[in-house]
């Protein structure tokens, strides 16, 4: 849970809403199919459960955010500049959200999707 003191109260802001931002902003990023599951329990919650941390692991040490991805690229895209993209507009929008600065997101490609070519 971070954590922020300001003169009239605290603000609390849960991993869960700072994965959701990464989450959204990911999907939305160019070459970008979808999620992964990081392990396989995850992977067969998923089956069960939508839930917006899948795919996203947020680490908070009292002063700055570290964002592991898991994701899904179409076939065919540039790999390498997918993944930096997503890792900029990533650390860009939850700096921008949430306010806090993020050290790192680290992206991990766990597959490529080819799409319907019809």
């Amino acid at each position: 849970m971070t954590e922020n003191n300001t003169p009239i109260g605290n603000i609390y802001i849960s991993h869960r809403a700072i994965a959701t931002v990464a989450s959204q902003t990911a999907l939305e990023s160019y070459g970008v199919v979808g999620l992964a599951a990081k392990n396989l329990a995850e992977g067969i919650a998923q089956v069960l459960v939508k839930d917006p941390m899948m795919g996203i692991d947020v680490q908070y040490d009292g002063t700055t955010i570290l964002i592991d991805l898991f994701i899904i690229i179409e076939y065919g895209t540039n790999i390498k500049m997918v993944a930096t993209s997503v890792a900029d507009s990533v650390k860009f929008m939850v700096e921008r959200t949430i306010g806090i600065h993020v050290t790192s997101v680290n992206v991990h490609v766990r597959g490529l999707r080819i799409s319907n070519t019809d």
